[in-house]
């Protein structure tokens, strides 16, 4: 038992006790924000902005370049979604879920496209092209900024991108030594999952 913990917990041992405590709470929150999403709820982003706001100074502090911008974008567009979220397309109706449309996969794919010639450069300009960790990072990181674009946009595609972005995440945090947000990450793929079936019964409803 005790080399269970070792092994998934022993790199906390050089970790200050103020960074831990942080990372589980931007995990508890990160948490949340994933669950209000699957329930189509508002709170999904002030909850996510907490989450990302703590993950981006630990991430920066951890000198992990492409999580931290991931966690950034994801803090800007969360202002963005809320007020998508919140817009009335109607006297009386917000923005709904909906599929996205042609233009909006057009954009998908130039988002994804443009991503991953960013985080190429910065990459290159920090010298981090040191192992697979950082290619693995440059698609997961075009991966999620391709979902929290639909997902601002309350399109039901965006949980397909967090399926398989989240599935991804799972291993590669767990090597990198941050056993909390891998935990973190397993579940939000297994709330993802939950959350496209959510999302669709509500669509099939509404049309």
């Amino acid at each position: 038992m005790t080399e269970i913990i070792d092994f998934l917990f022993g790199q906390y041992k050089t970790y200050s006790l103020t960074d831990t405590t942080l990372e589980i709470i931007a995990v508890i929150f990160g948490f949340l924000s994933v669950w209000f999403s699957k329930q189509n709820k508002i709170w999904v982003f002030p909850t996510g902005m907490i989450s990302t706001a703590i993950f981006v100074y630990l991430l920066l502090k951890w000198e992990l370049l492409g999580d931290m911008m991931i966690n950034g974008y994801y803090f800007i567009m969360s202002i963005y979604g809320w007020y998508i979220w919140t817009r009335k397309v109607d006297q009386t109706n917000v923005t709904g879920i909906s599929t996205t449309t042609l233009k909006e996969k057009k954009g998908a794919i130039i988002l994804f496209i443009a991503t991953l010639l960013f985080v190429f450069i910065v990459y290159h300009y920090f010298n981090k092209w040191t192992s697979w960790v950082a290619y693995v990072d440059t698609i997961t990181t075009a991966i999620f900024f391709v979902g929290m674009w639909l997902m601002a946009k309350r399109k039901i595609e965006n949980w397909l991108f967090w399926i398989v972005g989240n599935s991804f995440s799972v291993p590669l945090y767990f090597y990198k030594g941050f056993t909390f947000t891998s935990f973190q990450y397993l579940g939000f793929t297994i709330i993802a999952l939950f959350g496209y079936i959510a999302w669709k019964k509500i669509l099939y409803k509404n049309q």
